[in-house]
């Protein structure tokens, strides 16, 4: 729960900005201003995103699951999985149009093409992240910087009108749930359907 609370903390400046008149489930969605610059640019998010993915597999692939850092990148791999296949189920229910597509944050069911609720992309941050800091929060605090990045993620969403807060915000919450169900499992559930050589991990092999 406080981990909403810290997200909810660091968009606050995001959220408050114009917050009059809001709408949504919250009554807290609202247009903001657009600034699809510097750390915000579109094309960089998408690096931030490619560069998590990215780093999920390879870490995934190269300790394997025998290790302790290894298993936790298998349960971070099925935790982004899993949140990835529940944020677009999520999508397609309510069909909500985003910010850029509308002024009117209570415009769900807007049929296809209008998949703003919730944010797959924040999902995608806070399920990654999740595993890492469950593993590892008490041996190493320090951990809990990563959730800078669905919190980068989360604010940057907002200033280029790809969602509403409370879509980031969701995004957050449910990669956080599949990160926890996923931590709690006996073993990772994608490693457990591929071959041993997998468990082994590629830095075995050398």
């Amino acid at each position: 729960m406080h981990r909403f609370l810290v997200l909810s903390l660091l968009l606050l400046p995001v959220v408050s900005q114009g917050a009059f008149g809001a709408g949504g489930p919250l009554g807290i969605d609202h247009n903001v201003t657009l600034d699809n610059d510097g750390v915000t640019l579109r094309r960089f998010q998408l690096w931030v995103e490619d560069g998590v993915v990215l780093g999920l597999g390879m870490g995934a692939l190269w300790y394997g699951g025998e290790s302790r850092i290894g298993n936790t990148y298998w349960r971070a791999v099925d935790a982004a999985v899993l949140g990835g296949i529940a944020s677009t189920a999520l999508k397609y229910t309510f069909t909500r149009a985003r910010p850029i597509e509308t002024h009117k944050p209570n415009d769900w069911f807007q049929g296809k093409g209008h998949y703003s609720f919730p944010s797959g992309e924040v999902t995608l941050m806070s399920a990654a992240v999740t595993p890492f800091i469950l593993e590892y929060k008490n041996d190493h605090p320090s951990v809990w910087a990563l959730e800078l990045l669905p919190a980068y993620d989360a604010v940057a969403r907002l200033k280029v009108g790809g969602h509403w807060q409370t879509d980031v915000l969701a995004g957050f919450a449910l990669g956080s749930a599949t990160g926890y169900l996923a931590y709690q499992r006996d073993s990772p559930f994608i490693l457990e359907k591929l071959p041993h050589g997998f468990m082994v991990g590629v830095k075995a092999s050398f």
